[in-house]
């Protein structure tokens, strides 16, 4: 198993391990429809973004992506798995990735929207819920997560 950078010609695959993982929270058909703009991973958004991806026996089984949205804050875009290596640690092995990288890194704090599913996995990581988004099915919030970074302990 590896963690690499993702190559533009990924962007299928991204899209469809987003979709199958959005998926697998009990969707329905027409919402995932609705959100296809938000689940796609184009070749462009590779090219601009920092996008890594999980691969396990020639496999691409997951990813995380990341941009900064300042020049001391990064948001964590996307954190991704296909359904049937949810649960089995591969999530913390992506996060765990991610947060490494950013260490090496001059920043203050991580964002993120979370799905609401997931908010218990990166209150694991030390992220706390700072805000709600409201989404597109009526009454359903994304938590809106910080990490603040103390770059004095970063050896």
């Amino acid at each position: 198993m590896e963690i690499l950078k993702a190559d533009i010609e990924d962007h299928e695959t991204l899209t469809s391990i987003t979709k199958k993982s959005k998926a697998y929270w009990g969707f329905s058909e027409d919402i995932l429809k609705e959100w296809e703009h938000l689940l796609t991973v184009t070749k462009d958004y590779i090219a601009k973004n920092k996008v890594y991806k999980l691969v396990q026996n020639n496999e691409i089984i997951g990813y995380y992506s990341y941009f900064f949205t300042d020049e001391k804050t990064i948001k964590l875009d996307n954190i991704f798995i296909l359904p049937e290596f949810i649960g089995k640690g591969f999530g913390k092995i992506l996060m765990n990735d991610f947060l490494k990288k950013t260490k090496q890194l001059d920043i203050d704090k991580i964002t993120l929207d979370a799905e609401p599913n997931a908010e218990i996995f990166y209150k694991t990581f030390g992220f706390e819920t700072i805000g709600k988004l409201e989404s597109s099915i009526k009454d359903r919030y994304l938590p809106i997560m910080e990490l603040q970074i103390d770059n004095k302990n970063i050896s």
